[in-house]
């Protein structure tokens, strides 16, 4: 299978098959600028469109640092931080246009401001134990807008509430106490797993990824009842419904073998 890199504006990308790595490579934090930003965005949005691509995942370059965020240094000399960061806002996955295929965070270390925003954006996290975080913006009178919105949503509202107006640290072990971690693992060994998990989705029948990410976020703030309603009503699970895959899935199962996914 071959392998395709390439590297722009401190962002690595290396596509294998349809699993597409995204490494943020900005010595000596990887802390982002408008440039990374921009770049975060257009790679998420060529993700997004491409059919030969099913899996993502964001690590950064290094053993101590994912990402700080917003690159402070770019700030000082000139960058507004209501800058154009890009459709997705700040590092592309704030709030992205209907990307329904999965992305898995590398977590390497530590993570806080922008950076754990991206994290936050991202479905499922898998980091190293000595991975930090904390949003430090309330310090500089910043407003953390995307993890205001979204953290009280991935863990509990008292828990958000001081994070939030703090700025403290929260190590990786609390994080995973509170059900932010997928997986916490020894370290140099996030990259590691996260390539294990998305070989096993990239096996996976890949219309039910779209089906499973548009019925989430359609519903997650919804009641039951209307939850089941909407689910009638989204374009990807009626895909799923009418598919050739779910045909295949039932013959294979009463065959014993694996099944052939077509996507169709």
């Amino acid at each position: 299978m071959s392998v395709l890199q390439s590297t722009q504006d401190g962002v690595r990308t290396t596509r294998e098959g349809s699993i597409l790595e995204v490494t943020l490579d900005r010595p000596k934090a990887n802390a982002i600028d408008l440039a990374a930003s921009r770049r975060l965005n257009a790679i998420f949005t060529a993700f997004r469109d491409d059919p030969g691509l099913r899996i993502a995942i964001i690590t950064g370059s290094g053993e101590k640092f994912f990402s700080p965020g917003w690159d402070l240094k770019a700030a000082a000399s000139g960058e507004a931080s209501d800058s154009d960061w890009g459709v997705g806002g700040f590092g592309g996955l704030n709030y992205p246009r209907n990307l329904d295929k999965p992305i898995i965070s590398a977590v390497n270390g530590i993570a806080c401001g922008g950076g754990f925003e991206i994290v936050l954006g991202t479905d499922i996290i898998v980091m190293e134990e000595h991975a930090q975080f904390a949003l430090p913006e309330i310090n500089v009178a910043v407003l953390a807008d995307a993890a205001t919105i979204k953290l009280r949503r991935r863990i509990p509202y008292h828990v958000a509430v001081e994070f939030l107006m703090t700025g403290r640290w929260m190590d990786a072990t609390e994080a995973k106490h509170w059900g932010m971690a997928n997986h916490v693992v020894p370290k140099g060994q996030a990259l590691t797993k996260a390539r294990e998990i998305a070989r096993q989705l990239a096996d996976g029948p890949p219309l039910l990824y779209p089906a499973i990410k548009q019925l989430l976020r359609h519903t997650e703030m919804v009641a039951e009842h209307e939850a089941f309603e909407l689910h009638d009503s989204l374009h990807a699970v009626q895909k799923v419904v009418r598919s050739e895959d779910l045909k295949e899935g039932a013959q294979a199962f009463s065959e014993k073998r694996k099944p052939v996914w077509k996507g169709r």
